[in-house]
C-alpha cells in the first residue's frame, strides 16, 4: 500500500493508471476511520474489481470548519488509518497537507471555490452556512487529483451525498457516484468519528436520533396513505428528544430524498434529517420514512 502526500505525484499516478485502463476507486474520508468507512472501501472495490485500484484519501478539510467549530480537535490517528487501509486491501492513501491543498490561503491568495446553489441551503447548510462550500470544493479538488472512475460516499450524510451528486453532474464530472447505506453500532447509532467525543452516559442518550427515526416511521406508517403533518411530527421529535437530558435538538427535517425540498405532509417512502448536541458534540442522522 502507497502513501502519497503531494497532489502532483497524486495526479501523476492517476493518470498513469488511466492510460493504462485501470479502474479506480475513491473514498473520500477525514480520518480516524472506523467500519462504516471500511464498508465504503469494500463497496469501491467491489466496483473496480481485483485489477482495480482503491484509493481513500484522509483529509481533515479546513474550508467545511466554521471558526467556532471543531476543526483543532477533530479526532486523528493515522497509524490507526493506515493499519485499516491495509486490511481493508486499499492500494493507496492520499493524505495531503494543507499548505498543498490550498497554497496560498495562509497569506489569503487562495480565492477560487465551487459553491452548489440549490440543495445546499437548508438544514445543514442553515446550521453551518459556510460547511458546503467547503465540501464541494475539496471534493472537486479531490476528484481533480484522483481522477476516480467510481466515488462511494455513505448515506449518513445524506444531503452531502445529494450535493456532491448535484455538483458531479452540473460540472460534468467523468464518475460513477454510489452512495452506500449506513453503517451503526448495535444499537442503532450511526457510525460517525466524532463519536468518540462522547462520554458514557452521553453515548447512551445518542440513541435518541435513531429513536426519533423509528418512532416517526412508526407514526407514519400507521397513518396509512394521508400519512401526517410535518409540524406535528417535528413536535413530537423535539419531545422525545427533550426526555434526554443532556440532547438538543437542532433541526428536525422531513424532505423529498432526491430534491430535498421539505413537505408539509409526511408519508412513508419520504425521507427525515435531524441533527441533535449531546453534550458538546453534533451528531446527525437520516432516514427513509
Amino acid at each position: 500500500m502507497k502513501i502519497v502526500r503531494s497532489p502532483g505525484a497524486m495526479q501523476r499516478l492517476a493518470m498513469e493508471w488511466r492510460r493504462s485502463g485501470r479502474r479506480v476507486g475513491f473514498v473520500p474520508t477525514m480520518g480516524f476511520l472506523h467500519e462504516g468507512h471500511v464498508s465504503l472501501m469494500h463497496v469501491a472495490r467491489r466496483r473496480v474489481g481485483p485489477n482495480g485500484i482503491v484509493v481513500v484519501s484522509i483529509y481533515v478539510n479546513p474550508t467545511q470548519f466554521a471558526p467556532t467549530e471543531d476543526l483543532s480537535r477533530y479526532p486523528r490517528d493515522f497509524a490507526r488509518d493506515r493499519e485499516l487501509c491495509s486490511e481493508a486491501g486499499v492500494d493507496v492513501i492520499f493524505a495531503p497537507l494543507d499548505g498543498d491543498m490550498y497554497a496560498g490561503r495562509e497569506q489569503g491568495l487562495y480565492s477560487t471555490y465551487v459553491v452548489e446553489e440549490q440543495l445546499g441551503q437548508g438544514m445543514e447548510g442553515a446550521s453551518r452556512p459556510t460547511h458546503f462550500r467547503g465540501v464541494t470544493t475539496v471534493v472537486a479538488k479531490l476528484f481533480n487529483v484522483v481522477l476516480p472512475d467510481v466515488a462511494v460516499f455513505g448515506a449518513k450524510d445524506w444531503q452531502q451525498a445529494a450535493v456532491i451528486r448535484r455538483m458531479v453532474k452540473d460540472l460534468n464530472f467523468p464518475l460513477r457516484m454510489v452512495v452506500a447505506p449506513t453503517r451503526r453500532e448495535k444499537d442503532g447509532l450511526a457510525m460517525s468519528s466524532r463519536n468518540t467525543y462522547l462520554g458514557p452516559d452521553e453515548r447512551k442518550q445518542a440513541t435518541v436520533l435513531i429513536r426519533s427515526i423509528r418512532q416517526v416511521r412508526s407514526r407514519v406508517g400507521a397513518a396509512g396513505k394521508g400519512g401526517l403533518p410535518a409540524v406535528d411530527l417535528k413536535r413530537e421529535v423535539a419531545g422525545l428528544v427533550a426526555t434526554a437530558p443532556a440532547a438538543r435538538l437542532d433541526y428536525v427535517e422531513f424532505f423529498d430524498p432526491e430534491a430535498l425540498r421539505p413537505v408539509e405532509q409526511v408519508r412513508k417512502g419520504g425521507h427525515m434529517a435531524l441533527a441533535v448536541f449531546v453534550g458538546k458534540t453534533r451528531l446527525i442522522d437520516n432516514g427513509r420514512i
